[in-house]
């Protein structure tokens, strides 16, 4: 059985594959502080993106973006914070949720919210 974090792995690969269709481009996957990590970091039309990604085999126990809950948010935003604080040039962000479930033998389905707030 797939561990934890190669699942995680398996479907940010897969996130990274739908975004670059949409016109993301990629700058930074699994980017840390601290305790905090963003999944994804990229940009579309010149805009800072912070994307998480939420990757299931199922909807078994509910749909993959139910798990992005404010405590997760917030933990979002304050490695945002610090990216930015790093990374000056970057003055304006967007964070979105890509939730991607796939069940065994078949097509991923793709549900992206773009500029979540809380």
């Amino acid at each position: 059985m797939a561990s934890h974090l190669e699942i995680g792995h398996e479907g940010e690969k897969l996130a990274e594959a739908y975004l670059a269709k949409l016109g993301y481009t990629m700058l930074y996957r699994n980017w840390r502080y601290g305790r905090y990590e963003v999944d994804l970091i990229a940009t579309k039309n010149g805009m800072l993106r912070f994307i998480e990604v939420k990757y299931r085999s199922s909807s078994q126990y509910g749909q993959p973006e139910e798990a992005v809950n404010k405590k997760k948010i917030r933990d979002l935003l304050q490695a945002i914070d610090q990216f930015l604080y790093l990374n000056p040039q970057y003055n304006d962000f967007r964070l979105d949720v890509l939730s991607i479930t796939q069940q065994p033998g078949k097509d991923a389905d793709y549900f992206l919210i773009e500029d979540v707030t809380l």
